[in-house]
């Protein structure tokens, strides 16, 4: 922005910008306007305001709680609204009182407007310019009046110096907040508005060095409709990067928006029926959504995430939450596992997190992978997004697993709703299952055997499977099938087997105690070996209670991947009496071939 220097043609204008004023971030204090040249000669007495002077007052007025007592030849000259009242009252008593209740800017806008009739000198300013102009405006303070009234002044310094000036423009659109229609009316909203996205524009930082969004802070003090506007005019100049944008709307939302945290969460839930404020915090939020640029990836995911957060507690429209859902679906891979734990919105939920949002968010990931890739990088991108969302969400149930009150119905289709070709192993999964059935002592045996079934032990990495064949909270049939896996993963492999791996020995232990959560290390597996006839006595008392097509993982799926020669080996028995004497077979089978 050039240098400007300003000339005005009124008395006591103290509105010449510096030349070194280069750019709205770099300015000194506000500038402001003297008119009149006689001094202050109001006073009160017994609560009523008056002015000096020989001649007898002959004109009341009470604005508000305020009365007056003033000269009906000063004020009735430029306030064309004071000659009609005085005009109906001419048949009235003497002392008839007018009455202004509804001026803006109450007795101390009067106040000023009236001194501006006398003479005496008056200082206008950004802090006071909007009511003593709705005031003006209110009066009829005009050019049908007398030439050079108050309203034209004020227009003229308002275009002259506050426009100019950055922080001036933004004092005086803060302070048309309370009188919006009024100020609309004379454009003043209007052209701040435009002289503050204009000047946002004008000094949009061309280079890294330049400062980014020195704005940003600025105009976050602003209400949500001049905001809204501002951020509109912005974004249609072309200009400002999307990246600075949503820099802004962040920098937005967190002033206004509540907080997210639990306890943030649990501090606004109380408060929630004051409808006034909910009903403004949802508006806000339609309108932050609104602003937000289309393209992928524009909005971080956890911006994105945060924003649906709040928009639960607020319990916005569903048209806006499934907007966010939407676009946070696009981009789900570059969240992280805390981004995804959101609170309940309801007190009534004993859950600590909100899991059907979370499912909701998975679901419009996959829905948007199903449509047809148009080259095959695209293809190899969309494998390794949902690769990484897989990760993701397994993550994410191992951080609510350990929740008492969460549904195991619910653990169970966020798992199941992940493809199994994102998974290449279970190991995270696996380590959800534990925590759950730790933190879930209460489940009988068919719930654990249910939960259980959404792993695949042919999955399983050996410390895990280490982990998995000595964890007393798994159903003996997994723990049978991690055996089974390990001793054919290792004739797949043409292992030299002469007995039980060392390995699969210890696993065998029936009295050792289970490692901690954390303990998948094979080299802390130090228990003394056993034979498998004594893992096949402990499952005599389940297998009473076993159904005959309950099987864990599917049978076919790992005779397909073995070689001809092996099929029959890998086979995987129906019952866990039957796996275990497959288990010796394999092993008496490789003992004799070596």
């Amino acid at each position: 922005m050039m240098p400007v220097r300003l000339a005005l043609s009124f008395p006591f204008c103290t509105c010449e910008k510096s030349p070194n004023e280069q750019s709205p971030r770099r300015q000194p204090k506000m500038k402001f306007m003297k008119l009149g040249t006689r001094p202050d000669t109001f006073f009160t007495t017994e609560s009523i305001r008056s002015v000096s002077s020989e001649v007898f007052t002959d004109l009341q007025i009470q604005v508000q709680d305020s009365f007056y007592r003033l000269h009906k030849f000063p004020l009735l000259s430029k306030c064309l609204l004071l000659q009609r009242h005085c005009s109906e009252l001419k048949d009235a008593a003497e002392h008839a009182i007018i009455q202004l209740p509804d001026l803006p800017g109450g007795a101390e806008a009067f106040e000023t407007c009236a001194k501006f009739c006398y003479g005496i000198t008056i200082t206008l300013s950004a802090l006071n310019i909007v009511p003593v102009w709705c005031a003006a405006e209110y009066l009829q303070m005009n050019e049908d009046a007398e030439r050079g009234n108050l309203a034209r002044k004020l227009d003229s310094f308002f275009e002259s110096c506050i426009l100019r000036r950055w922080k001036d423009t933004l004092v005086t659109l803060q302070s048309t907040r309370k009188y919006p229609p009024l100020c609309e009316e004379l454009g003043i909203t209007a052209r701040c508005v435009d002289a503050v996205a204009t000047a946002i524009v004008a000094n949009h930082p061309n280079s890294k060095a330049a400062p980014r969004n020195w704005w940003a802070e600025s105009i976050s003090e602003l209400g949500s409709d001049h905001y809204w506007r501002i951020m509109v005019t912005i974004k249609s100049a072309g200009v400002v990067s999307d990246e600075l944008i949503v820099d802004a709307l962040q920098i937005y939302a967190w002033r206004w928006l509540p907080d997210t945290s639990r306890d943030g969460y649990e501090s606004n839930l109380a408060t929630e029926d004051s409808s006034s404020e909910s009903r403004r915090q949802r508006l806000l939020m339609d309108k932050i959504v609104s602003l937000l640029p289309t393209e992928k990836g524009s909005a971080s995911c956890s911006f994105l995430l945060k924003l649906l957060k709040v928009a639960n507690l607020l319990n916005a429209s569903s048209s806006l939450r499934m907007e966010l859902r939407r676009r946070i679906g696009r981009q789900l891979e570059e969240a992280s596992v805390d981004d995804l734990l959101i609170p309940p919105a309801s007190t009534s939920n004993d859950a600590l997190y909100d899991v059907d949002t979370v499912m909701a968010v998975l679901e419009e990931f996959l829905l948007q992978g199903q449509s047809p890739p148009t080259s095959p990088p695209r293809e190899r991108l969309r494998c390794c997004s949902t690769s990484r969302v897989a990760k993701l969400i397994d993550g994410y149930l191992q951080k609510i697993a350990g929740d008492k009150n969460l549904p195991m119905e619910k653990l169970i289709a966020i798992a199941e709703a992940v493809p199994d070709s994102a998974r290449p192993d279970h190991d995270d999964l696996y380590r959800a299952v534990d925590i759950y059935l730790r933190a879930h002592p209460e489940l009988d045996k068919n719930a654990r055997k249910q939960l259980c079934r959404i792993l695949d032990c042919r999955k399983l990495s050996m410390e895990a499977c280490a982990h998995a064949a000595r964890n007393e909270v798994l159903p003996l049939r997994v723990v049978v099938q991690v055996l089974f896996f390990e001793q054919a993963r290792a004739a797949l492999a043409g292992g030299r087997v002469i007995e039980l791996p060392g390995k699969v020995k210890a696993l065998l232990a029936t009295g050792a105690a289970a490692p901690p959560e954390d303990g998948w290390s094979i080299s802390r597996l130090k228990c003394p070996s056993t034979k498998l006839v004594t893992l096949k006595m402990r499952l005599e008392e389940e297998e009473e209670d076993d159904d005959m097509d309950d099987d864990l993982v599917p049978r076919d799926a790992l005779t397909r991947s073995a070689s001809s020669r092996l099929r029959a080996l890998c086979f995987l028995p129906r019952t866990p009496k039957r796996i275990i004497g497959k288990l010796l077979a394999m092993n008496r089978s490789l003992s004799y071939r070596h």
